[in-house]
């Protein structure tokens, strides 16, 4: 047998009638050993398409010989997907507690301190390596066994990052609302952003806001700085983590689906995952930005919007992004107004209803973005 794939449900959460939501656990190992890596979707409701992404990665994975072992986890949040409105998916938020998602993870910067006071100058990486991975499975168990409870978010998430902890690379995949391919990633592990076809790439510091990959970085970044300093090593543990912005929300397309999965294999080959993929990464345009460079465009005008200018478009500064219409003004020259760019900017996404409020988050934008890689040499 190729690899071995295995099977398994595990309870996220549990229903008002006292029954099990349960997701499935697909874990594909290899003959040979490897690194481990972590995949998962949906976890806020409303971003589907990492599901038909994952679809691919098992029809491939399956025939492909592979070094270590992957995880992956579709639909990681029933109870988000099932939240609806009418046509919509309300998944981003717990209805009950308010609470975003992707934001219950664990991280204490304290523990990683007393963590680092056990470490010897002389200790092995192998086996610092073991002994925080079984620090930190300790402190999410206790977390997790609470006597006052948790919310249910963040029992969704812990329960997940249970399973990402073993991980060598964890990937989570989401979507934005309107929107194009873009990719997070720490400062760190920035060559990382080459191994995998996204155009557009955020590069995030040292701090943690909440979400899987930084609640897998942040540690480990924060470990290897602390042992470095302190005893003039270069130790590399060699743990990354990733959330991949697939396009919209609400939508399913396997062909750009096929995409994004021939991507995440590229980047699996790169790792040395899959000896015999003949998968490299593409030759092409790669923009990156700083964290502090991507900016919010709020309005201040409410009323009814027309999006002019589209996610990954590049546009200049005084530009037209938007026009809002003000129903109250119709009859003169307050009817509409024009939304511009305030400097040269590149849209990644934008709010997904035409009709919005004053203060809304309207564009999420590239500013002060540079070349990381280029399709033609200039």
């Amino acid at each position: 047998m190729l690899n071995q794939v295995n099977k398994q449900h595990i309870r996220v959460a549990q229903n008002a009638s006292g029954r099990s939501m349960n997701v499935p656990v697909y874990h594909i190992k290899g003959q040979r050993p490897g690194p481990k890596v972590y995949i998962q979707s949906s976890i806020h409701g409303a971003e589907v398409q990492g599901n038909v992404v994952i679809y691919h990665l098992i029809q491939w994975l399956q025939a492909m010989p592979i070094c270590g072992e992957i995880v992956l986890v579709p639909n990681c949040n029933p109870v988000g997907t099932n939240i609806k409105a009418g046509e919509y998916t309300l998944g981003r938020f717990d209805p009950v507690n308010g609470t975003n998602w992707n934001r219950g993870y664990y991280y204490d910067p304290e523990q990683i301190t007393a963590f680092v006071n056990t470490v010897t100058a002389e200790e092995s990486v192998t086996s610092i390596k073991q002994r925080f991975r079984d620090h930190l499975r300790t402190a999410i168990a206790n977390k997790l066994a609470s006597p006052w409870g948790l919310g249910l978010a963040q029992q969704l998430n812990l329960r997940l990052q249970q399973l990402a902890l073993d991980a060598d690379f964890v990937l989570d995949l989401h979507n934005g609302p309107v929107s194009t391919r873009h990719i997070y990633i720490p400062e760190y592990a920035r060559e990382s952003a080459k191994a995998f076809n996204f155009p557009h790439c955020i590069f995030i510091p040292n701090v943690f806001a909440g979400a899987l990959d930084e609640a897998t970085f942040c540690p480990w970044w924060t470990l290897t700085d602390n042992l470095n300093q302190r005893d003039n090593r270069n130790i590399d543990f060699g743990i990354e983590a990733f959330t991949l912005e697939m396009g919209s929300q609400e939508v399913i397309d396997f062909a750009e689906g096929e995409i994004d999965a021939r991507s995440i294999i590229s980047y699996l080959t790169v790792k040395g995952l899959l000896p015999e993929s003949q998968v490299s990464p593409a030759v092409m345009d790669r923009i990156g930005v700083a964290l502090k460079d991507y900016k919010t465009l709020f309005t201040s005008w409410g009323g009814m919007v027309e999006y002019c200018a589209k996610p990954g478009q590049h546009i200049k500064q005084g530009e037209l992004l938007a026009r809002v219409l003000n129903i109250d003004e119709l009859d003169n020259d307050k009817g509409s107004h024009d939304i511009v760019a305030p400097c040269d900017l590149i849209p990644m996404l934008h709010f997904p209803s035409a009709s919005v409020l004053s203060g809304t988050q309207l564009y999420k934008c590239f500013t002060e973005y540079f070349y990381l890689t280029r399709q033609q040499e200039e």
